[in-house]
């Protein structure tokens, strides 16, 4: 297939879907979002039966333009390996369907909307959320937009975790499962990162307690230094050595502290352009829900009694070799938990050097994976 095809944009629709306040969002914390707003994207059309529909659950720092133009970058969508015509997801044969999470900055209610008690941006006021609830609010707009039954529901990293929620809160609603570099919980090492990052933010000037909207500024500084510490954590030490090496900007060094390294541009270059797209607010409360995932805390601390409702359900896992934020270890622990429930699970971890970020780059054994697993649950779901 042609690189051009890899960006090649797909038609879509979708838009924000806003549910009354007799359908309020009922939250793990034990608090309620009235007047919810779910913004989402649809690719491809429901069939007669409504046997084809397929969920795509996003990363932290993506949204729901998986297969279209960011409208805020003007970037292609952030999937095009896995969305497209002649792809695993091919909006001529599924009904594709990815919202924006409860507490994002595209659309769906979070830090940055508008608090209709006060009229006054939520910042921190905002509750605090969790995977659940994300996925919650998720079931709600797929049983908006008519779906009962999903044919799959897929999902990398952050989004891997949701698709586990499904599975277990909600699992007489999807036929298929695939989870792409994710774990069944956070790491010590995970929320050490994250708590680098939030504090970052934090130490900000500009942030104002989290009332930075009504003060007219952004804590961009924090939000960047964010950004480039979570960045390293999904790439891998070969793949930057490959990439940059000790490699010098200029002719000679600066005797400075300018950028004198390409690694050194490189982040700062993904820390000034992530300000652009993403709120502070809400990189805080989306990595605290991650740090609060733990499917088999409340199953008594046994992962496979997590997954015992859904042994219908196929799945698929894969990991990478060089992910080291969501290791290959933690994947198998997922695998033989869903096989002691009685789940058919099919597992391999593909060999990379990409690091955690490879399951969005060019790796054609991830894309033969998927169409292998998607294309035989299909046929045992009669679609194909």
């Amino acid at each position: 297939m042609a690189a051009l095809d890899l960006v090649t944009p797909v038609l879509s629709d979708g838009g924000t879907w806003r549910f009354p306040a007799n359908e309020p969002l009922r939250l793990d914390s034990g608090g309620v979002i009235e007047g919810l707003e779910i913004a989402y994207q649809t690719y491809g059309r429901l069939n007669a039966d409504k046997s084809n529909a397929v969920l795509i659950c996003h990363a932290l720092t993506m949204d729901q333009y998986v297969a279209s133009p960011h409208p805020v970058t003007g970037k292609p969508g952030w999937w095009p390996r896995l969305v497209g015509p002649g792809k695993p997801l091919d909006p001529a044969r599924h009904f594709i369907i990815c919202s924006n999470v409860i507490g994002g900055c595209m659309g769906s209610t979070g830090p940055a909307s508008i608090n209709p008690a006060t009229g006054r941006p939520y910042g921190l006021s905002f509750p605090v959320i969790t995977i659940a609830d994300m996925v919650r609010a998720q079931a709600m707009l797929v049983t908006a937009l008519g779906v009962d039954t999903l044919f799959a529901v897929v999902g990398g990293s952050m989004g891997g975790m949701q698709v586990q929620q499904w599975a277990v809160d909600y699992p007489e609603r999807m036929a298929s499962a695939v989870i792409l570099a994710s774990a069944s919980r956070h790491s010590a090492q995970n929320i050490a990162f994250h708590e680098v990052g939030r504090q970052a933010i934090m130490a900000d000037p500009d942030w104002r307690g989290g009332a930075y909207a009504e003060h007219g500024v952004r804590p961009e500084k924090g939000l960047a230094v964010a950004r480039m510490a979570a960045h390293i954590t999904y790439l891998s030490e070969p793949a930057l050595q490959r990439k940059f090496g000790r490699e010098l900007q200029r002719d000679g060094l600066s005797w400075g502290f300018d950028a004198d390294f390409q690694v050194e541009s490189y982040l700062r270059h993904q820390g000034s352009s992530f300000v652009d797209r993403f709120d502070a607010n809400s990189y805080l409360y989306i990595t605290r829900a991650m740090d609060y995932f733990d499917i088999a805390a409340s199953h008594g601390g046994v992962l496979a009694k997590a997954f015992t409702r859904a042994r219908h359900v196929r799945f698929c896992v894969l990991s990478f070799s060089s992910d080291w934020l969501y290791p290959t270890a933690e994947n198998r622990h997922l695998v033989r938990a869903l096989t002691a429930a009685g789940a058919r699970a099919a597992f391999a971890e593909i060999e990379s050097d990409k690091g955690h970020d490879a399951f969005l780059l060019d790796e054609p054994v991830m894309d033969a994976a998927l169409a292998g697993f998607l294309g035989s649950a299909e046929r045992e779901r009669g679609l194909i």
